[in-house]
């Protein structure tokens, strides 16, 4: 059995808005529902399981109403940061659970449904697979206060979600103590030992963070 656990604890602080991100609309659809029908396109017995914070869950549950959004799905609560809510996401999966899982922003709508099952299929064999893509404007390295070079963008990879791992191997990684460096799921698995695998992910898929990526989100949906 395989799951997706979506992750939405935006507070909308960037966005400048009262609403978080997760629930604007793009389209005449909250950002968060384009997400989870975007996993639904690539299977619809894909067990998913939303982690909201718990201030937000009654507003989710009026927002589901008016929209008329029946999609099925587990909704937990998050944690004090996204690792700890991450770690109340996978809680949910049974110990015993075979199968892959992947770890999806929120406020990322449009991973294309080709890159999910590239996601999912590759990490049955390899276990923790990110989607990038590549650096396309050049990058300078900050040296100091007064000196700044050039770098090759050839050597970097932008990093996208759905992070998507055997089972069993994050929920082992995710039952170690918290540390500052774990930045993403792919930190925390890679401190555990593990190789990190990359497949190809698409531009397209942005995380709405800003009013500018909203006007952009208006243009792909």
């Amino acid at each position: 059995m395989d799951y997706a656990v979506i992750v939405a604890g935006g507070k909308g602080l960037r966005m400048g808005s009262s609403i978080p991100k997760q629930f604007l609309p793009v389209n005449g659809l909250p950002v968060l529902m384009r997400t989870i029908k975007r996993f639904r396109e690539y299977d619809n017995n894909l067990k998913i399981i939303l982690v909201l914070p718990e201030e937000q869950h009654e507003y989710w549950n009026e927002l589901c109403k008016n929209y008329h959004f029946t999609d099925a799905y587990a909704v937990v609560s998050g944690g004090e940061t996204r690792f700890h809510s991450v770690r109340n996401g996978l809680a949910v999966i049974p110990d015993d659970a075979v199968g892959v899982v992947g770890v999806h922003d929120g406020v990322r709508p449009f991973p294309s449904v080709e890159v999910i099952g590239r996601c999912f299929e590759t990490a049955r064999t390899a276990k923790a697979v990110i989607p990038v893509v590549p650096v396309v404007e050049t990058l300078r390295h900050i040296v100091d206060a007064e000196a700044t070079e050039t770098v090759s963008r050839d050597n970097y990879r932008l990093v996208q979600t759905p992070q998507t791992f055997d089972i069993q191997l994050l929920k082992e990684a995710y039952a170690r103590p918290y540390q500052d460096s774990f930045t993403d799921d792919a930190s925390v698995v890679e401190s555990f030992g593990h190789k990190i695998t990359l497949v190809e992910g698409n531009r397209e898929n942005i995380k709405i963070t800003t009013p500018f990526d909203l006007r952009v989100a208006r243009i792909l949906a």
